[in-house]
């Protein structure tokens, strides 16, 4: 992976909430060195922030999912007003999200929140946004300023609208787009340095992952702050995941990136979920809880396997430490894939060989799989947690068990001369299976 690109460093949050830092690599203003922090994962409630107990439950049940900072809109007076019971109540760094109404950001900074949101295409009035920028800077708060597709085209003046348009819908539309969302940044930006104040992260969305990825690349050239990565109305999950990974990964895997958010027209705490496994896939951020591995379906499988899958994921949870859990339905491929594994079940005719760190310990009926690898699973954890075992320690090779054995799809047909018998064939002294 490319290097990690360096940026100025923003601070979110204080020490009650916890701290979080977006970026990093370079001098602060006042030339502290600063170290690139690990990419962080943040979402946004998808509840009103005015019904606060709700808003508060959520926010808590995101942070608890894995969530390092949490977005809460706030389009209304009672939304910044809730926003002085329900900031007490939450463990989270949490951003308002200010959209039109430039009060609605004085009013958050007051009640106390960590950081601001705002859209160029939404407040561009110059004495607003330096009204902002100052009440951000007498509290140290950190400003985002998002440029995203949906929003960036004029909305006021018809004329400008009409022109901006068919600049995006000519059959340039991919470059005009990315220079409209710089000419913004530039123009927004360029408000923000005149007063001084440079605690600012940059995002520059879109439905479009190859739109974001070339808005991005092309903005990480030109602006040193720390970048919020994400693919805006990505649509629903399924397709959502696709899209969004599609993006991010690239940037990320070209060092471009200090802080995603995973946009689903769904629960927000499936944003957190993936956008963890995505660094952790990455290695961007160290793991937390049990990495599981599973084999793709096959007509190869003799279990329930993705029945076992979906158990075992749900049992893991109450696993603490990052085991790597494999759980392969068949002796093909299983061996050889479940061998990094800390913890691994592969399945022949419908029992399943469980092996801990290379070494075969119990060899069950399907229906005792599940059972007898959570055990496994549990007596691991504790001994990495005694100190009697590493992870990731291999210990012995995983050795197959034969094919035509008693594991294997073809015993009872060969056992009954239904299949005719394999030979062994013995050539430079290394045994093999061989056949018609």
């Amino acid at each position: 992976m490319t290097p990690r690109r360096p940026t100025r460093q923003i601070v979110v949050g204080d020490d009650r909430v916890g701290i979080v830092r977006i970026g990093g690599g370079k001098p602060n203003n006042d030339g502290t060195p600063t170290t690139a922090a690990p990419v962080s994962v943040q979402t946004m409630t998808a509840g009103y922030t005015h019904d606060i107990d709700k808003c508060a439950a959520e926010i808590n049940k995101l942070a608890a999912g894995g969530a390092d900072i949490v977005r809460v809109a706030v389009p209304e007076k009672k939304d910044t007003e809730a926003l002085k019971e329900i900031l007490p109540r939450v463990q989270v760094p949490i951003v308002a999200d200010v959209h039109f109404h430039f009060q609605r950001a004085l009013e958050a900074v007051e009640a106390g929140v960590h950081k601001i949101r705002l859209n160029p295409g939404n407040i561009n009035d110059r004495k607003q946004v330096i009204d902002v920028i100052q009440a951000c800077k007498a509290r140290r708060l950190p400003i985002r300023v998002g440029v995203n597709e949906g929003s960036i085209i004029e909305r006021k003046d018809k004329q400008k609208r009409m022109k901006e348009l068919g600049a995006v819908f000519s059959e340039q539309k991919h470059g005009y787009l990315l220079a409209i969302m710089i000419t913004k940044l530039e123009e927004y930006l360029d408000i923000f340095y005149e007063q001084d104040f440079y605690d600012v992260a940059i995002s520059a969305k879109s439905m479009d992952a190859q739109v974001v990825i070339d808005a991005y690349t092309e903005i990480s050239k030109r602006f040193d702050h720390p970048l919020h990565l994400g693919v805006t109305h990505a649509g629903p999950k399924e397709t959502g995941c696709i899209r969004s990974i599609a993006a991010l990964s690239a940037l990320l895997c070209n060092g471009i990136g200090d802080t995603v958010r995973i946009s689903y027209a769904n629960d927000p705490i499936y944003e957190v979920q993936d956008g963890l496994e995505l660094l952790w896939s990455l290695g961007l951020r160290e793991r937390k809880g049990v990495d599981l591995i599973a084999c793709p379906t096959c007509g190869r499988i003799q279990v329930d396997l993705f029945t076992l899958v979906q158990d075992v994921r749900k049992q893991l949870q109450a696993i603490e430490l990052p085991i790597k859990v494999a759980v392969m339905g068949c002796i093909v491929n299983g061996p050889g894939e479940a061998e990094g594994a800390d913890v691994a079940v592969f399945a022949g005719d419908r029992r399943g060989i469980i092996y801990v760190q290379g070494e075969k310990v119990a060899n069950v009926t399907e229906e005792e799989i599940l059972p007898r690898l959570m055990h496994e699973c549990r007596e691991f954890e504790a001994k990495v947690k005694r100190g009697e075992a590493k992870l990731g320690e291999k210990k012995v090779d995983i050795i197959p068990p034969d094919p035509i054995g008693e594991l294997g799809s073809g015993f009872e047909k060969i056992a009954g001369g239904n299949v005719e018998q394999l030979h062994t064939l013995t050539v430079g002294g290394v045994g093999g299976v061989g056949g018609r």
